[in-house]
């Protein structure tokens, strides 16, 4: 390879690098802070190739600061280095690749083993962080004192490694201030638009049959609580226990106040014909145990979503249904029309996706107080809903703002 081609070559490899870690930034922020209920996350294609999980993890940012940036710097001096040819910084750029390589690696086996995810996005930043690795271990030449097998990997210099870590630390500070603005403006201007874009969107009926299954009872009758949440669930979903523990914390703020019925909804063809998705195999078994135990059902549900990784697999499931008695829940008539009844019920809404047929087409959904919404929001905008009804609910649809201007 020649020295032009391998330049060319490291230079792309840089861009990459600063491409995917840009959009990593963005769905960071996309993910985590949305300025609207309308925003909508992507690059969830199922429950494995979801870029959400490694947005809501431990390890989406260090502290405060996206890690994305630090790889958005280093792809930028992998680029500088390819187009302005130094010794010094090619040695600081050879060693700071193969550090960054480690890290790449450690993400991956994290975000496999302990996520059980993959970020698409993410996986773009490793590919090009792996190419521009090979590139330099390729066009690396013997330097003095160094044999071509050590190849000088931790020789940097100092005086380009402090500059690049003076820039990329200048620059975190302020990815972080505008990250903490971000977080404060979730409970302040961003949690009052959000509560009027709720208050705008249509209203939807309940669907014919709500779920005797409640995670939550606050009132005998489900329409007495000021907050009525019918969540279209599926129980190996790992949007729906990003949902779960945001209600775990508001079901206690708001304790009294509030009824959560599930309503079966597995994205799994063996049982669901309503939406043509097939993402999370064994979701159909998991919902026929649960709905065995009504009694238990909100534990239940809690024991799964705990241990949601490990319930993807069959033997798990088979273990808890023998703990609890509920072999053969799959094969019980009765069980089966009640999960088909709540999953049809799915197709009494209207359409909101040309690609789909019917209005419930993802989970979660949530009909709270015959409003919709499709997907997650941060725990601050669905408090600040929360609130809204229950403010309305105490003081009435008459609550009016008086003001008086004397000129």
């Amino acid at each position: 390879m020649s020295r032009t081609t391998t330049r060319f070559l490291t230079f792309v490899s840089g861009v990459g690098m600063i491409v995917f870690s840009a959009l990593t930034i963005q769905h960071f922020f996309a993910a985590n802070y949305p300025t609207s209920i309308f925003e909508g996350s992507f690059c969830d294609i199922n429950s494995f190739f979801n870029c959400d999980s490694s947005a809501n993890s431990a390890i989406s940012a260090i502290a405060g600061v996206p890690i994305g940036w630090f790889g958005l710097m280093l792809g930028g001096l992998v680029a500088l280095g390819a187009v302005f040819q130094s010794s010094a910084l090619e040695r600081t750029n050879r060693s700071l690749s193969a550090l960054n390589v480690v890290g790449v690696v450690t993400l991956l086996l994290y975000s496999v083993v302990v996520l059980g995810s993959l970020c698409l996005l993410c996986s773009g930043y490793y590919v090009f962080s792996f190419l521009a690795l090979y590139l330099y271990w390729k066009g690396a030449q013997p330097e003095q004192g160094y044999s071509r097998k050590t190849l000088s990997w931790m020789d940097p210099s100092l005086i380009h490694l402090a500059a690049f870590g003076a820039v990329t630390l200048g620059g975190a500070w302020g990815v972080w201030e505008y990250h903490d603005a971000r977080k404060v403006g979730q409970s302040g201007g961003v949690a009052s638009r959000v509560v009027s874009q709720f208050y705008g969107l249509p209203a939807v009926a309940w669907p014919s049959e709500i779920s005797p299954y409640w995670t939550v009872r606050s009132t005998e009758n489900f329409e007495d609580a000021p907050i009525q949440v019918v969540e279209y669930g599926d129980p190996l979903c790992i949007d729906c226990r990003v949902l779960w523990e945001q209600l775990a914390e508001l079901k206690d703020e708001f304790a009294g106040q509030i009824n959560i019925a599930f309503q079966f909804f597995p994205l799994e063809a063996v049982c669901n014909d309503v939406v043509e998705k097939d993402k999370h195999p064994g979701a159909c078994e998991a919902s026929y145990m649960l709905a065995a135990d009504l009694e238990h059902f909100p534990e239940r549900l809690d024991e799964i979503f705990t241990n949601m990784r490990a319930a993807e697999a069959p033997e798990w499931r088979a273990d808890f249904a023998a703990r609890y008695g509920l072999e053969g829940a799959a094969d019980d008539p009765e069980l089966c029309d009640v999960v088909d009844r709540l999953i049809r019920t799915g197709a009494e809404y209207e359409k909101t996706h040309e690609d789909f047929a019917h209005g419930i087409r993802s989970t979660p959904t949530m009909i709270i107080n015959n409003r919709m919404l499709i997907g997650t929001l941060p725990k601050e905008q669905l408090r600040a809903i929360f609130q809204a009804l229950v403010d309305e609910y105490e003081r009435g649809s008459d609550a009016f703002m008086e003001s008086w201007v004397r000129n």
